[in-house]
């Protein structure tokens, strides 16, 4: 039996991360040099991602436009249509695709074309060739982010959730006089605790009030003797 070294189990957590909700982690890898785009590929498919590719920068934007649109995004800085700035800019203007992580990739160097890319709406970047580990940790970077950014999503949706039912005990609720039943949007009377268990959180007990002892469980006590 083979012994995992530090390495290699680090690889195998990191390979069972990437599998977000039952379903890996899309990224998308664009760059018009071919031996570059097959090269992640592979790369990032061994790690267990979803790859999808694009050969130039307008086939990028139309993949990160669509859904499911991809988690992460691997975009080459000088592209054929658009370029890997241009397209941040376009994704970072729209509220449907501002969540994308993106990673410039560039062999430009220089502390100005970094800061260029940053402020273009990049996460972060990396310099071509590309280091393999250098590589693994920005994407792990990245990947961390995307779940801390889906747990926040759901957490607000469950916020939202719940503020719009108990916005529905809001306001004018028509009630019987006598039975006290609580007419509901459809147009059907429930008894007041159905209705409030239908659109709130409260559970309720039954028990006999003090008043309503004295003035009908006691008499009916008293018939009984």
């Amino acid at each position: 039996m083979r012994v995992l070294n530090a390495n290699d189990y680090r690889a195998h957590l990191n390979m069972e991360a990437n599998v977000r909700g039952g379903r890996k982690v899309k990224v998308l890898v664009a760059d018009d040099d071919v031996v570059t785009r097959c090269l992640l590929e592979s790369t990032l498919k061994s790690w267990e991602y979803e790859v999808c590719v694009a050969t130039d920068g307008a086939d990028a934007l139309r993949i990160l436009e669509e859904a499911p649109r991809p988690d992460i995004a691997l975009l080459d800085w000088v592209m054929p249509e658009k370029d890997g700035p241009e397209i941040c800019r376009i994704i970072r203007s729209k509220p449907q695709t501002a969540t994308v992580y993106i990673i410039l990739l560039t062999g430009l160097g220089g502390r100005q074309n970094i800061i260029q890319g940053l402020e273009a709406g990049a996460d972060d970047y990396i310099t071509k060739p590309f280091d393999r580990e250098e590589l693994h940790a920005r994407l792990e970077v990245g990947r961390r982010i995307v779940e801390l950014q889906s747990s926040l999503a759901e957490r607000v949706q469950q916020l939202e959730d719940a503020l719009a039912r108990v916005k529905q005990l809001q306001g004018l609720v028509p009630i019987c006089s006598y039975c006290k039943k609580i007419r509901n949007d459809r147009n059907y009377w429930q008894r007041l605790e159905s209705y409030l268990g239908d659109h709130s959180e409260a559970q309720f007990s039954h028990g006999i009030c003090p008043d309503c002892y004295d003035k009908i469980v006691k008499p009916e006590l008293d018939n009984l003797e």
